[in-house]
């Protein structure tokens, strides 16, 4: 879930607002009440597919139907997959 603030409570009270960033939250900026910016933590390193849905599930922005979840797998693991797709596409 995001938090907002306008610009002048953000600016006011950055040291909360960092504070918010740190634990991993969202932190949105508005301006005369419509979303300018949004400020979050720098991911630290790669992070697998399920790593990033668990986080987005976390977050609230995806919501676990509740059936089982079936790996990702790549379609095409040579490399060049996408020119030969563009390639096959033709101009």
């Amino acid at each position: 879930m995001s938090l907002i603030y306008s610009t002048y409570q953000a600016k006011a009270r950055f040291s909360e607002v960092m504070r918010h960033v740190r634990e991993g939250r969202t932190v949105t900026i508005s301006y005369r009440g419509e979303p300018v910016a949004e400020i979050h933590a720098i991911e630290q390193g790669p992070r697998t597919i399920e790593e990033h849905l668990q986080d987005l599930e976390r977050r609230g922005i995806l919501v676990d139907n509740g059936e089982r979840r079936v790996p990702f797998r790549a379609i095409d693991r040579r490399p060049g997959a996408l020119a030969r797709f563009l390639e096959d596409r033709g101009p």
